[in-house]
């Protein structure tokens, strides 16, 4: 997933200038939350989304039409009621601002872009008909992909917001499991000790790392990061699962098996010193319930809605506002 400012960077590169929509505020229920944003060249190619529907495909129009219109202002703000004005049936209203960026705004863009690059970065600006949004970065906490629109001002946070996932073992599951999180938003580090047993090409979004011992390999492990084990070894998930339960920090930890390998498994853990209150936090069986298929694929999907809904309640844990919004609906 190419980093947003990069995105504007290499469009402005081919096309000169480069229209960008961003939601900046949201009520009632909408597809996407503020932050949602889409990058729109002047012939009508575009990244990103807004939700889709009639809102986006009107979103297109308008900066297509700003764009091929010297004299359209450089930064506005647009109103929607999304049921009566466009027929969909979120019913709720949101903002959009629509920028255009010009050529003489690339040092600005780049300097964005090396700064996102290198990790979350918070920027406030200003919206200006003649000027456009000229963004200033501020030391101040703002989750990437997330907006606030407040007096005229526009607060911004861009960056990777990705959860880290340590996922050991590339067998079939493995395969199937980084296949379905490529476009996720999850940070794979993907570990197995077996020469080759790596495919030759991953998602982007995956990083291979040769596993010597489980526990070196967890240290290096960001706090909040999830961890996966299933691996060609029951000993060796033992390991996994023992290092990461011990260090009491990884939220979600997750074991692929039956009912009776969880129980055999937690006898040797409590032999090796984990108390009962960290074994119960293990997860095992893994996925969904409801879901029984053991096809690879299946165990997957169910396995990544899981994690998804894990992601989403510690999420909101943190983000009570946010996600009373998310749960309102996305339209």
């Amino acid at each position: 997933m190419t980093p947003l400012w990069a995105q504007v960077l290499g469009s402005l590169d081919r096309h000169g200038r480069v229209a960008m929509v961003t939601i900046a505020a949201t009520r009632g229920s909408s597809p996407r939350d503020a932050g949602a944003r889409m990058v729109i060249n002047p012939d009508g190619t575009f990244t990103g989304t807004i939700g889709g529907g009639t809102l986006e495909w009107k979103a297109i129009a308008i900066a297509q039409a700003t764009l091929a219109n010297p004299k359209a202002p450089k930064a506005e703000r647009r109103g929607f009621a999304l049921g009566p004005e466009l027929g969909q049936c979120c019913g709720g209203n949101v903002e959009l601002i629509v920028e255009v960026i010009e050529a003489t705004r690339r040092e600005q863009v780049a300097e964005l872009s090396r700064r996102e690059a290198a990790g979350p970065v918070a920027t406030r600006g200003r919206l200006s008909a003649t000027a456009g949004i000229e963004r200033e970065i501020v030391d101040e906490p703002m989750r990437p992909g997330t907006a606030t629109f407040t007096s005229g001002v526009l607060a911004e946070g861009f960056g990777d917001d990705r959860r880290a996932l340590f996922l050991f073992g590339a067998g079939h599951v493995g395969r199937a499991l980084v296949l379905a999180l490529a476009p996720l938003p999850f940070k794979v580090t993907w570990l197995d000790p077996r020469p080759d047993a790596f495919p030759a090409y991953v998602p982007a979004n995956v990083t291979l790392t040769r596993l010597g011992e489980p526990g070196e390999a967890l240290a290096g492990a960001p706090e909040g990061a999830f961890v996966l084990a299933m691996t060609h070894s029951h000993p060796l998930d033992l390991a996994v699962v023992g290092a990461a339960l011990a260090a009491d920090r990884f939220p979600y930890v997750g074991l692929i098996g039956s009912k009776s390998k969880r129980a055999r498994f937690t006898r040797q853990l409590v032999a090796a010193g984990l108390s009962h209150e960290r074994i119960a936090t293990l997860v095992c069986p893994i996925g969904v319930e409801g879901v029984d298929s053991k096809a690879p694929a299946v165990i997957a999907a169910a396995t990544v809605a899981e994690m998804l809904i894990r992601d989403e309640a510690l999420r909101a844990a943190v983000e009570p506002a946010a996600a009373d919004s998310r749960r309102s609906g996305r339209g």
